[in-house]
């Protein structure tokens, strides 16, 4: 069974606007499902836009007929309760075509409301404990809960027949296994076919077996390779610092000042770059043999509607039977 594929739209790139318009074109294009960043602010200061998601995924799933997704992180500047209200909603207006994944965020978004921002076992723990009231909210249950977030009698009655599938976002294995043990599916994000597979086996490992799992790509085309180096380092070399960094810098500014000495061609090794489209599909390729159902391509330039025409073209036909 072929994967889905799906548009993601960066809402740290493009205003709200131009992204509806953008989701739109996708469908036409071909693309099968849609997913939704959920931002405060931009990675950087190049980027420069940050809509309300949940605002935009209304507008979205109106004006087309695609599933789609967003990723969250509750316990910050989101209320668990309120995160359960908003996917409760979607789920209902659209059914069977809304999905949630659960991360435990980064301080960039979530720094604004002033609250301490933790260590990540901490940060995987309020991240657990927030995602059962999610799932008890939209089972229909009355909740009450004192722990590292507060809950008094909430309950949701506006509710869909179904519940939305919950994910859990993980980029490690060892977060990977522990989302395995809550999450309906896992969310992650493109790396080395080998890496890939250890993520996914940890993720069976921790209870994950038989679940979804669906990999957001970080790719950049263009018609010359020159032009697909200088997109993607203009655009998201922000993105490419390692371990802990990219949750715990507070700004765009930040961000800035952390990678001003990132070359363009250290954009390779956390983006794919290229601008022959057959190396792209080979590469998604790889994924489908992993046993992806979903795969979510974050086009990182701005070249979005040339993005959409060359893949619904030439990519998405070469990874369906």
């Amino acid at each position: 069974m072929a994967p889905r594929i799906g548009f993601h739209a960066s809402h740290e790139q493009f205003p709200p606007s131009e992204l509806l318009r953008l989701v739109r074109a996708a469908e036409a294009a071909g693309f099968d499902a849609a997913m939704s960043s959920d931002h405060f602010r931009p990675w950087g200061t190049a980027q420069g836009h940050s809509g309300f998601a949940w605002s935009w995924l209304g507008a979205a799933m109106a004006t087309t007929s695609l599933p789609m997704g967003v990723i969250s992180a509750p316990g910050y500047r989101y209320h668990p309760a309120i995160i359960a209200q908003g996917a409760a909603t979607l789920a209902e207006m659209f059914p069977g075509r809304f999905w949630l994944a659960l991360g435990s965020g980064q301080r960039l978004n979530e720094d604004i409301t002033g609250l301490a921002w933790p260590e990540k076992a901490e940060r995987n723990a309020r991240l657990r404990e927030c995602a059962e009231v999610i799932r008890a909210l939209l089972a229909g249950e009355a909740v009450t809960h004192r722990g590292r977030v507060t809950v008094v009698e909430a309950k949701l009655y506006s509710r869909p027949e179904r519940p939305p599938p919950l994910l859990g976002a993980a980029v490690t294995e060892a977060t990977a296994e522990q989302v395995g043990a809550w999450a309906d599916g896992l969310l992650t994000v493109s790396a080395a076919p080998a890496q890939m597979r250890k993520v996914i086996e940890a993720f069976r490992r921790g209870g994950g077996v038989g679940k979804r799992v669906a990999v957001q790509v970080g790719l950049n085309w263009a018609p010359t390779e020159a032009e697909a180096l200088a997109g993607a380092h203009e655009q998201w070399r922000t993105n490419v610092l390692g371990g802990e960094v990219n949750w715990q810098l507070r700004t765009p500014e930040e961000f800035d000042t952390a990678t001003r000495f990132v070359r363009p061609e250290d954009m390779r090794g956390s983006v794919w770059i290229s601008a022959d489209l057959g190396w792209h599909a080979a590469r998604l390729q790889e994924l489908v043999a992993l046993g992806v159902e979903e795969i979510q391509l974050h086009q990182i330039g701005r070249n979005q509607q040339e993005f959409i025409d060359a893949f619904g073209a030439r990519v998405l036909p070469a990874l369906r039977p």
